[in-house]
Parts: C-alpha cells; sequence; structure tokens
C-alpha cells in the first residue's frame, strides 16, 4: 500500500465512499501516507459523511482538517454548508460563512448558491437577497435558490417576479414556481404555468414537475385537472416514475377518488415505504378504517418496515373513525414491538382519539405523560384538545389553559386565537371572549377566511367566508338559509346558534338552484364551511339523523351523480361519523 500513488489512495477511497462503507473510507484514510493526503482525500471523506446522514461528523472532519494546516477550497465550504443545513445548526453556518469571506471564496457562485439555500433554511431571506445581489456572476441555480427560497417563505409575488426576470430558467426553474404556486394556495397558477411549460420549445417537464403539478391538483381537490396531468404523464412516459406514482396516489386520494388511488398502487410494481405509507394514508384521511389496517398488514407480509408516517396514518384512521381501542394497540406496538419514538404527530393523534371520545381526562394525563420527551407545545396537540372542550363543554377552566398556552406558543398564528374565543363564547364568557379578540387585534393578527370551491361545468367557483360572489349568490345565499334554519332547531343542542325556528318543508326546495345540478365528483364544497363545528355538533346527537336523513334525500340527490355518491359518503361516514346516507350533504359542506 505504500508503493500506490496519491491518485491510487483517492481512487480507493473514493470507491469505499461511493459504495456507503464509511467505516472502512475512514480506516484507509487513517492508513494514507501524509503528503497522499490532499484536498480531494479531505473532500471526499466529508462528502460521504454527509450523503450517509452523519453530518455531525462530518464538521467535527473538518476540524481535524484544519487542525492539519491543509486550506478547504470551495467544494469543502459547500459541504460543509449542506451539513449545517441538515443538523439545522444556524450558528455553525454562520461561523462558515465568515470563512468564506475571510478566505476569499465568497466571488465563487457555487459558494454563494449553498449560502443563499442556507439562510432561506432558516427564514433569513434578508441574507439570502444580499447574498444574491452581491453576486457579480450569477448562474441559473443562482436564480433558482432565490425563487425556491421566495416560495418556501411564502413571498410568492417575489418569486414570480423573479423567474420572470430570470435571463436564463431550466426545468428546475419551472418546477420551483410550479411548486410554490403549489405550496401557497396558487393552484390555478400552478396548472397555468404547467401548460406554458408544455408549450416551450426547450424545457420539458420531469417526474419532478409532474410531482409538483399533481401537488396542485390535491390542494385544490381538481379530480379533473389531476386525471388530465395522470395521462400528460402517462404519455410522457413519466407516469411509471416511482415519485410521479405515489404523487398520483396522493392527488387521487386526497381529491376523494381511493378506487383511481388503489389503481396507481396496484400497478406500482416496486413500491417504496412512500408508496405504502400514501396509500395507507389515502384510505385514513377518506374514513376507511379498515381498508388502512389491510394495506398495514400487506406491508408487513411483505417485509417493509413501518416507520413514523406510517403509525401517523394508522392513528389518522382511528381517530377519523373512533375506533379508540385499535389507535391506542397501534401506538403502544409503535413503541414495544417497532421501537419508534413518539412524535407530536403521533400524539396530537392519540389526544386527537381521546378528545372525540369524550375523555378529556385520560388526553390531558397523556399530554402530562409525554412532556419531557415529546415537544407537547405542539399546536395541533392544543387544537386536539381545544376542539373538544369547545364541543362537549367540559371543565373551561381547563380548556382556557390549553388556549392560553396556544396562544403564547404561536401568537401570530390565528387559530389560537378562535379556538380560545369559541370556547368562551360556548361557556358563556362573553367579556373574556372579547378580550381574546381584542388581544388578536393587538397583535396584528387575523383570522383567516374560510375558502372552499366547486367545480360546476367545468369551471372552479371559489367562495370565501363572508365574500359576496356574484356568480349564484342568491341561490348560494338560499340553501345557507335553510341550513341555518334548520341548524336552528331545538334538536341541535349544543350548537352556539341557540333560537328555535320550524323544520324546513318540502316546498321550500324550489329555491335551489337548478344550474348546481351537474357539480362533478365530489366538488360540491362548502359554501358551508362556516357550518363545519356545528354539523361535528350534530353528529353527536342521534337525533340529528333525521336532519341528515333529510339532508341526503332532499340535498344530495340534487347535487351529486350517482357514480360518485359512494365516494362521497365514505367521506362523509370519516368526517362525521355518521351513518353515511345521512351524512352526505354534511360532509360536502365541509371538505
Amino acid at each position: 500500500m505504500r508503493d500506490r500513488s496519491a491518485l491510487s489512495w483517492c481512487s480507493l477511497l473514493h470507491a469505499y465512499v461511493a459504495s456507503g462503507r464509511m467505516a472502512l473510507a475512514r480506516e484507509l484514510f487513517d492508513e494514507m501516507p501524509a503528503g497522499s493526503i490532499s484536498s480531494v482525500a479531505w473532500n471526499t471523506l466529508l462528502t460521504g459523511y454527509s450523503r450517509s446522514g452523519n453530518a455531525e461528523q462530518c464538521l467535527l472532519l473538518f476540524n481535524e482538517m484544519r487542525v492539519s494546516g491543509l486550506s478547504c477550497d470551495d467544494a469543502t465550504l459547500c459541504i460543509l454548508i449542506d451539513a449545517c443545513m441538515e443538523l439545522r445548526y444556524p450558528s455553525t453556518g454562520v461561523a462558515v460563512h465568515k470563512i468564506v469571506v475571510q478566505s476569499g471564496w465568497n466571488a465563487i457562485p457555487e459558494v454563494n448558491n449553498s449560502l443563499i439555500s442556507f439562510y432561506s433554511k432558516f427564514s433569513l431571506l434578508d441574507h439570502a437577497v444580499k447574498i444574491f445581489e452581491s453576486m457579480v456572476s450569477r448562474t441559473v441555480v443562482s436564480w433558482n435558490s432565490l425563487i425556491d427560497a421566495y416560495t418556501r417563505l411564502g413571498h410568492i409575488e417575489q418569486a414570480a417576479a423573479l423567474f420572470q426576470s430570470a435571463p436564463e430558467t431550466n426545468a428546475i426553474s419551472w418546477t420551483s414556481m410550479i411548486g410554490g404556486f403549489a405550496r401557497n394556495g396558487c393552484a390555478d397558477d400552478a396548472l397555468a404555468l404547467f401548460v406554458k411549460m408544455l408549450a416551450h420549445e426547450h424545457i420539458c417537464p420531469d417526474d419532478f414537475t409532474f410531482g409538483a403539478v399533481l401537488h396542485a391538483c390535491a390542494t385544490a381537490a381538481s379530480l379533473a385537472s389531476g386525471r388530465m396531468i395522470h395521462a400528460c404523464a402517462f404519455q410522457s412516459g413519466f407516469a411509471s416514475y416511482l415519485y410521479v406514482a405515489n404523487s398520483l396516489m396522493d392527488m387521487y386520494a386526497k381529491c376523494g377518488d381511493v378506487e383511481g388511488a388503489g389503481n396507481v398502487f396496484q400497478a406500482v410494481l416496486q413500491k417504496d415505504s412512500v408508496s405504502w405509507n400514501t396509500m395507507l394514508f389515502g384510505f385514513a384521511i377518506n374514513g376507511w378504517a379498515k381498508e388502512a389496517f389491510a394495506v398495514y398488514e400487506r406491508m408487513l407480509s411483505h417485509d417493509v418496515c413501518p416507520n413514523e408516517v406510517t403509525f401517523t396514518g394508522l392513528l389518522t384512521a382511528c381517530s377519523h373513525s373512533g375506533l379508540l381501542e385499535q389507535g391506542r394497540t397501534f401506538f403502544e406496538s409503535m413503541v414495544s414491538v417497532h421501537g419508534l419514538k413518539p412524535t407530536p404527530e403521533h400524539l396530537a393523534c392519540v389526544l386527537d382519539m381521546y378528545a372525540r371520545s369524550g375523555n378529556i381526562a385520560k388526553a390531558i394525563e397523556m399530554l402530562d405523560q409525554y412532556s419531557e420527551s415529546i415537544h407537547t407545545h405542539s399546536s395541533d396537540m392544543h387544537e386536539s384538545l381545544l376542539s373538544a372542550y369547545s364541543s362537549v363543554h367540559l371543565d373551561a377552566r381547563i380548556g382556557r389553559k390549553v388556549g392560553c398556552s396556544m396562544v403564547s406558543t404561536e401568537p401570530v398564528r390565528d387559530t389560537g386565537y378562535v379556538m380560545l374565543s369559541n370556547l368562551l363564547c360556548t361557556t358563556g364568557q362573553w367579556k373574556e371572549a372579547e378580550g381574546v379578540r381584542r388581544a388578536m387585534t393587538e397583535h396584528g393578527v387575523k383570522k383567516s377566511p374560510g375558502c372552499s370551491w366547486i367545480h360546476v361545468k367545468g369551471a372552479a367557483k371559489v367562495f370565501v367566508s363572508g365574500g359576496q360572489e356574484l356568480y349564484l349568490s342568491d341561490g348560494i345565499c338560499d340553501i345557507i338559509q335553510l341550513l341555518d334554519g334548520e341548524m336552528r332547531n331545538s334538536m341541535c343542542s349544543g350548537v352556539l346558534l341557540e333560537t328555535d325556528s320550524p323544520g324546513l318543508g318540502k316546498k321550500k326546495l324550489s329555491v335551489l338552484p337548478s344550474s348546481l345540478t351537474q357539480v362533478e365528483g365530489n366538488s360540491f364544497v362548502g359554501a358551508y364551511t362556516y357550518y363545519e363545528r356545528c354539523c361535528l355538533v350534530l353528529a353527536q346527537n342521534n337525533s340529528a339523523k333525521s336532519l341528515a336523513s333529510w339532508a341526503c334525500q332532499n340535498i344530495g340527490s340534487q347535487f351529486v351523480r350517482p357514480r360518485s355518491a359512494n365516494t362521497l359518503a365514505q367521506k362523509a361516514f370519516y368526517r362525521c361519523s355518521l351513518v353515511r346516507e345521512g351524512v352526505l350533504v354534511m360532509t360536502l359542506t365541509m371538505t
């Protein structure tokens, strides 16, 4: 080995690193003669640690490199910046930035690109913009890095302006912009940009592009658009790509077409853990708990190890289907059998299960039990408890304590203020509720308006809570008034609406707009977001079945095509825990 040249040593070191045999790579590195250890050898081992998920060891090795007296180069610095991002060490990354400036590597575009990504990772957008503006030479990667930073931090308009002004774009640029639109609730813009990309002469979509645009379809619950993208992916040869197939499953499931998701799942020959978890989640969010459990059993039979995401899906299925004992069993087996540590998401699901069953005491006991081992200040956990308090009117003092904790944890988020205010109103503490609303205003927090949409004759119609849309507004308001009147009926006990009114008569159905009879799929979603909590309360009252039955017979039959009724009924069962026939229209109002 001593007769080998420096190139031979580095070649063998690279072979070990490329094959993931890091222990042998380190052993070989320690045996290398001092004269053979160049910056290439150091960077090779640094890259190996970084790519193998051992970023901590990567930073320790860099300290050894500095002690050895060897100067780092631009490749070394890029590796270190990536390691700081993986470890979420902002202070260490800033220290590396200082080394970049001191060593004179701040003129290299690749180093600056890594720094832009680093600062955007930690929401330090001003620093990222400052680096971008100071760059003398910018590559397409530089533009893409800042576009991605803008989109990930919610500055979609700035991202779009930067995209338009970029002197050069590639598939990554377009994909970043499409994905940014999708993440920021601009599904129509994402789809429109995808269409423009298809018409581009030199840039074609890849598998990541299809994944991004399918995410847009999923967030908008646009099944028709998703099917068109599926056809386009099939024609382009990307439908068989695993990443695209997983995105297709997610899209179909979130659009309520569980059978479509299942068809894609069955067509995938080489499934990974993401495929199994996506299908399991698809069943879970649509209320098909038994089918979700069946996927889990198939995972085990195929020797696919369940992970944290798997159990989040299982617990979600149990929570929304009211399967408390089954959920408890899964939670215990996750720890005792599979050796997984509970995450805030797992605990939030368990708390939600107990809260939905009215067992608030057990939920609080669980919260206290895991307070030290899990970050229990998760907003999801607080929402689960507050939702239960608002629904079943238990000890308002404890509920108020949970709500105040939620507000103090996330003072700029509207959810805590709104839920705490609703809880106080439910218990008749009107002045206290007004104080919460006042504090919300003083902190500059605005309530996010409820937003939903329907697809009528191929066109999407968007409704915002409190808005006065021009199209079909009279007919829609008539429907809202009908539901409002029935919800005010005395049988709807526990709802904030307290006044009584006579039940609905069949003659009133004449005001329903006939132009809405051609609604497709599961698209009749809500001009009724406002009523979600009321409908959930109704689901806890057996006497509400008569209203639910009326809703299905008199409204559901007018707005839902027969071919989609089964899917919608199953989704209804998941949301409200009532008989499928009775909750059909209620589900549509809450999607």
